[in-house]
């Protein structure tokens, strides 16, 4: 079994090494106080009113996690405060267009397209195919990032945020190199919820990033959806407002534990749940994010991420199953598609949901998806490669616990 911690890349180390320098001599790092950290942001930014946030029961119980699990390195830490302040940022900008442009408000967010899906299980590849729909609209990794201020049509494409983004994104692979096998990342390409709900501090990501279980549990079981929902929303108006498409196409792993939540804010939405043997969900999860949290803490236990995520998931798959039981979901709202139909047939399987859906699909829409698979193989960047057998993780139990979600949705075991 092969369980041990990845050694951060050498500017890690060397940036922990400075800081810790700085703190033996006094200079030690500022603390996460969530009153400080405000008072900076509305410095910052000139501005005061945070409109529905600035969702102070999530930066409390985000701060609280940070301060006393997640070990951070002199580098995490001026991480986690400067992630904090640029969330912070954003729910001031956001307040401040809607205040200088009340019309934004009446924008109508119909019938989005919302893919469901686990990581690992194809959603990243679907939701770039989608993109290739001219009538599709999808938050991009530079808007979804900085949406103030918001995009427009004209200059979408040459929008100084981009380059910023890729500026960022290659000082991000710099540090940790390996990432870009795990998770193909790019300025313009789409972007997940988990980004949105991030400027709320209500986000799964948080919890790939930093060890943060109690965090985790309080998103996952306590947290009151309702109002980061209504605020999701709000960053849609603005993103369409002068930038609009014929619908949303989004996608995000966390709609998965909060579909209650979801369908209360989008009732009309067409999901999209894709399935994949949870073993192969949880053995990448162990794998990769290891290398994540060594960014912010020196304090790696694989092990235990594995366990953690192993939980997670099936908490969020068998959420998954419940509402479907439910009734909730109506049959003609939903497209399951299985992780082996859609890598044998990608054409076919968006060509799937299209006709569930009633949307137009032309025979240019799906040469567009055969000629774009072509380019970009899963392994272009060299694949992430997993075995589960190195998460320590015991093969009967997950299999065990995992049977009820399979058997109901009907995924193949791929050991």
């Amino acid at each position: 079994m092969n369980a041990i911690a990845p050694k951060p890349p050498f500017p890690i180390r060397a940036l922990n090494h400075l800081g810790r320098g700085f703190a033996s001599l006094g200079f030690k790092g500022k603390p996460l106080d969530a009153g400080q950290l405000i008072d900076e942001a509305c410095r910052k930014f000139k501005l005061s009113d945070f409109g529905p946030g600035p969702f102070t029961e999530g930066m409390d119980a985000l701060i609280e996690s940070l301060e006393n699990e997640a070990a951070l390195t002199p580098l995490g830490r001026q991480m986690a405060r400067a992630d904090i302040i640029k969330a912070l940022g954003v729910q001031l900008q956001v307040q401040d267009w809607f205040n200088r442009y009340p019309e934004i408000a009446d924008e109508k967010i119909e019938a989005p397209l919302i893919i469901i899906g686990m990581p690992r299980t194809g959603t990243t590849i679907l939701h770039e195919l989608m993109q290739l729909d001219p009538d599709n609209r999808l938050p991009l990794t530079w808007e979804a990032d900085a949406p103030c201020p918001p995009p427009e049509t004209a200059s979408y494409q040459s929008d100084p945020r981009i380059r910023a983004a890729a500026k960022e994104l290659r000082f991000s692979h710099y540090l940790i190199p390996e990432v870009t096998k795990m998770h193909r990342m790019g300025e313009q390409l789409p972007q997940e919820c988990i980004i949105l709900t991030r400027h709320a501090f209500h986000s799964m990501v948080n919890s790939t990033i930093y060890r943060i279980p109690g965090y985790q549990h309080w998103l996952s079981h306590e947290a009151d959806m309702a109002p980061i929902y209504r605020y999701h929303r709000r960053l849609l108006q603005l993103l369409q407002w002068r930038c609009p498409g014929k619908r949303w196409v989004l996608k995000s792993p966390g709609h998965l534990w909060h579909l209650n939540a979801l369908l209360d804010e989008y009732p009309d939405a067409k999901l999209i749940q894709t399935h994949r043997d949870p073993l192969k969900i949880a053995s990448s999860m162990a794998s990769m994010l290891p290398t994540l949290r060594s960014m912010g803490s020196d304090d790696i236990r694989p092990l235990e991420i594995a366990r953690e995520w192993a939980d997670n998931n099936m908490e969020a798959l068998d959420n998954s199953v419940v509402v479907r039981q439910s009734g909730r979901i109506a049959p003609e709202q939903i497209v399951d598609i299985q992780f082996s139909e859609f890598m044998a047939d990608q054409a076919g399987a968006v060509k799937r949901i299209y006709d569930a859906f009633e949307l137009p699909f032309s025979e240019t829409f799906a040469e567009s998806i055969r000629c774009y698979i072509a380019s970009n193989p899963h392994d272009k960047d060299g694949g992430h490669k997993h075995r589960f057998e190195d998460s320590g993780l015991d093969y009967q139990t997950e299999r065990n616990r995992c049977q009820s979600y399979q058997d109901y949705f009907d995924v193949a075991s791929e050991f």
